[in-house]
């Protein structure tokens, strides 16, 4: 493992969608850095009457912008340059709050969700104007991204609304976001909407309060199948019909495969060239060791004079996950998340059941492949977007302070990622952030790490392996030395010393190019 130096940060830090730049939101700017030497490479100065707090800060599909926003005013910036600045004022009624706020399909489209589902806004920078359409269906401010989707290549844009307690599906074309049609899926409480990834098909799921009901829908919008839940369900399942039906559905990166989880402990599988169920993975209550599933467990011992050290051993006899905690809601069940790896041979799955297990199933086989067993409740889980079977596990508790895990089939076990001791005074401060950097296979599996006050890079490379910052790591820099590096790095001392034009054309919209 090799670590960067570590970089002044704040509650605001991201990288690029290209993972070859870091943005960080501070006070008056946002410091742009290379990922290949941690230089800064623009300096950003925001309007003195861009207040706080921030509800959005994001980089654009292409890596090319970078977009900030408060309750009244949303700016979007040129990431490298100043080519580009373009402002939106009062995009949602006063004293309410973002839903929602992010880029649409094209660096030139913002989407803004007003809270209480009263309007999606679609804002084009290119030509200064923008479209409300009115309901769109917000469950809640987490969800909002649940009732829009946007069709791969073509652009599309399919949005699920609800007018007079009805579920209404309206499709929208790019550049003009024109309605092209609409009409009212079969539903009773429609929960969620997506396009595929090869923009073949359009899927709508049931709540599942409701019970089972899928929705798969052609790319004009014509109603292919429906699912009403498993076929020849096994005997402990037979009164399926009476629980709670869909809880998150998930396609394969190369949209062959769509994997459906509800509140049991099955994980369904449709083959999307035919659009059928053919096969069904089952959660067992007891891991048996063979010589095709690695079951893992975790080792927390405790250091004297460090932090909380993190092994794991192969479990050679029978084991049966860890469950819920005692002051779990009881109603928590099912597969909570599911996610396929780059290649769509594996599929990694956690149930609300065993919420300290991960699942890794060989999509092709239909077997368990592996099980890995932490101490404390996963939080997230993040194959590499570019590297095959390469996955980022976090876990919740104290003795995770700092700490994140990789794991991929050809490693003993999890390896621990400790990034804390790597900080100033060796303990993250507030919340910890930690994404993969999405550099091509010709790189390093390299990750991103950040707390509230500084950020630093890790790669998960071989002693003889460069990683993509070069040789600007500095893992054994004494504290002194880091904090004069520390204070060098100010972000006050970043700020141009020109004071730019602030001046706005309008109220509503202001673009400039």
């Amino acid at each position: 493992m090799r670590f960067s130096k570590s970089v002044k940060s704040s509650a605001h830090c991201s990288p690029s969608p290209s993972g070859n730049h870091i943005a960080t939101l501070f006070a008056s700017v946002v410091n742009v850095r290379a990922v290949l030497n941690l230089e800064v490479v623009n300096v950003i100065k925001l309007p003195q009457d861009f207040s706080s707090p921030i509800s959005s800060f994001q980089w654009s599909p292409s890596s090319r912008l970078l977009l900030v926003a408060n309750a009244s005013e949303i700016r979007v910036f040129s990431a490298l340059d100043d080519s580009f600045n373009a402002t939106i004022r009062n995009p949602i009624t006063p004293g309410t709050k973002h839903a929602y706020v992010g880029f649409g399909s094209a660096d030139a489209e913002v989407c803004v969700i007003a809270s209480f589902g009263l309007k999606f806004s679609i804002y084009d920078l290119a030509s200064s104007k923008a479209i409300d359409i009115a309901n769109p269906k917000v469950l809640s401010p987490s969800a909002a991204a649940w009732c829009f989707s946007f069709r791969p290549q073509t652009r599309h844009l399919a949005l699920l609304t609800r007018t007079a307690g009805k579920d209404m599906i309206s499709i929208h074309g790019f550049p003009t976001r024109e309605l092209q049609r609409s009409w009212a899926p079969d539903t009773v409480d429609a929960q969620a909407i997506i396009w595929s990834p090869d923009g073949r098909w359009l899927v709508v799921w049931e709540s599942a309060a409701h019970g089972h009901k899928l929705l798969f829908y052609t790319s004009d919008g014509h109603i292919f199948r429906t699912w009403t839940g498993p076929s020849n369900p096994p005997s402990e399942s037979k009164d399926f019909a009476l629980g709670a039906g869909v809880k998150t559905v998930q396609f394969s990166a190369d949209a062959k495969q769509l994997a459906i989880g509800d509140h049991s402990r099955s994980l369904y599988m449709f083959s999307m060239s035919s659009v059928t169920e053919t096969l069904r993975l089952q959660h067992p209550t007891s891991l048996v060791p063979k010589d095709t599933l690695q079951i893992w467990q975790e080792q927390v011992g405790i250091s004297q004079t460090g932090p909380s050290i993190h092994t794991f051993v192969k479990a050679i006899h029978t084991i049966s996950p860890p469950g819920r905690s005692q002051d779990a809601p009881e109603s928590a069940s099912g597969c909570v998340s599911i996610l396929f790896d780059p290649s769509s041979a594996l599929v990694a799955t956690r149930l609300d059941d065993s919420p300290g297990t991960v699942w890794i199933w060989d999509v092709q086989a239909a077997e368990l492949r592996a099980a890995l067993l932490f101490h404390g409740n996963i939080t997230s889980l993040s194959w590499h977007p570019n590297i095959h079977e390469t996955l980022l596990i976090r876990c919740d508790g104290d003795q995770y302070n700092g700490n994140m895990f990789v794991w991929d089939p050809l490693s003993e076990g999890p390896r621990s990622v400790d990034f804390a001791q790597h900080l100033p005074g060796a303990k993250a401060v507030g919340r910890l952030r930690a994404s993969w950097l999405a550099l091509d296979t010709s790189s390093p599996p390299s990750l991103f790490l950040s707390d509230a006050q500084n950020y630093l890079l890790a790669s998960v490379a071989e002693l003889d392996q460069t990683p993509p910052w070069g040789d600007h790591g500095s893992p054994e820099i004494p504290s002194v030395a880091r904090v004069a590096r520390e204070r060098e790095e100010s972000p006050l001392e970043l700020v141009p010393a020109e004071e730019g034009d602030d001046s706005e054309l309008e109220d509503t919209f202001v673009h400039k190019r």
